[in-house]
C-alpha cells in the first residue's frame, strides 16, 4: 500500500493565513485590485507572505512558523505596516471580517492563475460566491498518527472556534440573523464538511490516492473540510474561523487553539469514534447562528450547555498547557471577551445601529484593522 508522506513538525507550532478584504475607500465596496498589489510587491521581501486568493477583491497574508504567539503578532504587525503602505500607493484599504456586508458576488473577478481559472470552470458561480474571508490556523504535529487524531479531536470544539471568531453578520446587504454567515457558504461545495471517519494513516493514504487516481482531487487543497491534515506542512489546518477584525484577535484565537491542541495531543482525552460526529452539524449551526449564546450538546455525554460555558470549562482544562507555552496572557484576554460576550459580529451590529449605513460599517472596519496590533 502506498503511504502518503507526512512532513514531521515540532508539536504545537503554529502558523496562520488571513484572508483580507480589499476596499475602495470612497465607496467602501470591494474592489478588484489584488493583481495590482501582487505586481507591486514582486521585488519586495514581503512577497512570500502576501498571496492572491480566488477572486481579485481578496488578499491573503501568511505568517511564518512560530512557537510563540507574541512573535507571530510581531511578524504580522510588520506585514500589516507594509500592506498599509502598499494600500496607500494604489488608493485602496483593507479590513477584516468574514464577509463584506453589501458586496454582490456576481461582480467579482476570478484571479487569473491556472488553478483559480480551473476551479472557476469547475464550480462556476460557487467560485465567485466564495468571496468570503477566513482565518486558517495550522498546528504542527510530530507524526501522521497524531495529525489524524488531532483532526478528529478538534471537531469536538468547532462550535467554539466559529463562535470565537464570528464576524460576518451582514451579507448581500442584509443582516442575516447569523453571527457567522460565512460558515454557511462552503456547504455547497463537494468534499466540504468533515473528513471521512478514517483512524489510521494507512487508511487515510488509501483514501487520498483513490480520490486522486479517480481525478476527483489533485491535491489536499481540493478537500474543503472544516479541519484537514496538511501532510506537506506537517500540520493540521483549522478552516472554520472568520477573519477577525484585528490581527491581535486572530493571534489570541490561535494561542487558544495552540494550547488546546497541546492538551489533546498530550493527554489524548477523547476517544475517537463515530459518536464524535453525531451532533456535529447541529452544534456547528448553533455557533453560526447564535455565537457564544448558541447551545452545545456534548457528543460523548449528551449534556447541554452554552458555547460560552463550554469555552470557559475548556480553558480550565488547558490552563496548564497555556502556561507551559507561555501564552496564558492571550487566553486571559479571550476569556475576558467570552465572559463579557464581546464579539466582532456584535461590534459590527453596534456600528450599524450607530450609523444606519453598511458602507460606514465597512469604513469603521478599515479603521479598526489599520490600528497597530
Amino acid at each position: 500500500m502506498r503511504i502518503l508522506p507526512f512532513k514531521e513538525s515540532r508539536t504545537a507550532t503554529i502558523g496562520i493565513e488571513l484572508e483580507l478584504q480589499i476596499i475602495n475607500p470612497k465607496t467602501c465596496a470591494l474592489v478588484s485590485r489584488s493583481k495590482d498589489l501582487i505586481r507591486n510587491i514582486k521585488q519586495s521581501d514581503f512577497k512570500t507572505w502576501i498571496k492572491p486568493e480566488i477572486t481579485q477583491s481578496m488578499i491573503e497574508i501568511n505568517s511564518s512558523i512560530h512557537h510563540s504567539p507574541k512573535e507571530m503578532l510581531e511578524e504580522l504587525s510588520e506585514i500589516q505596516k507594509f500592506l498599509i503602505a502598499q494600500a496607500n500607493a494604489i488608493h485602496v484599504a483593507f479590513c477584516g471580517g468574514g464577509t463584506h456586508p453589501f458586496q454582490k458576488w456576481t461582480m467579482q473577478k476570478i484571479f487569473p492563475t491556472w488553478r483559480y481559472k480551473k476551479l472557476s470552470k469547475k464550480y462556476r458561480y460557487l467560485s465567485k460566491r466564495a468571496t468570503v474571508f477566513g482565518q486558517h490556523i495550522h498546528v504542527g504535529c510530530s507524526n501522521a498518527d497524531d495529525a489524524l487524531y488531532l483532526t478528529h479531536a478538534l471537531t469536538r470544539y468547532v462550535s467554539q472556534f466559529i463562535a470565537l471568531s464570528a464576524s460576518s453578520p451582514f451579507y448581500q446587504g442584509i443582516d442575516t440573523g447569523f453571527f457567522s454567515s460565512r460558515s454557511t457558504i462552503f456547504n455547497a461545495f463537494p468534499l466540504s464538511g468533515v473528513m471521512p471517519y478514517l483512524t489510521a494513516w494507512s487508511e487515510f493514504s488509501d483514501y487520498f490516492y483513490k480520490m486522486k487516481n479517480l481525478k476527483i482531487i489533485g491535491s489536499m487543497k481540493d478537500f474543503y473540510w472544516d479541519i484537514r491534515p496538511k501532510p506537506e506542512f506537517g500540520t493540521v489546518e483549522i478552516r472554520v474561523c472568520d477573519t477577525p477584525l484585528t490581527i491581535k484577535k486572530a493571534v489570541i484565537i490561535t494561542a487558544y487553539i495552540q494550547a488546546l491542541s497541546l492538551y489533546l495531543l498530550t493527554e489524548k482525552p477523547l476517544a475517537i469514534s463515530p459518536d464524535l460526529y453525531f451532533l456535529y452539524s447541529y452544534n456547528r449551526f448553533q455557533a453560526s447562528r447564535y455565537g457564544l449564546d448558541g447551545e452545545f450538546i456534548n457528543p460523548y455525554t449528551l449534556q447541554e450547555c452554552s458555547i460560552l460555558e463550554d469555552i470557559l470549562d475548556t480553558i480550565k482544562k488547558i490552563q496548564r498547557y497555556a502556561n507551559q507555552l507561555n501564552n496564558m496572557g492571550y487566553i486571559s484576554l479571550l476569556m475576558e471577551d467570552v465572559i463579557n460576550k464581546t464579539s466582532d459580529a456584535g461590534l459590527e451590529r453596534q456600528l450599524y445601529k450607530q450609523f444606519n449605513s453598511l458602507p460606514q460599517v465597512v469604513a469603521e472596519q478599515c479603521k479598526i484593522w489599520a490600528k497597530p496590533g
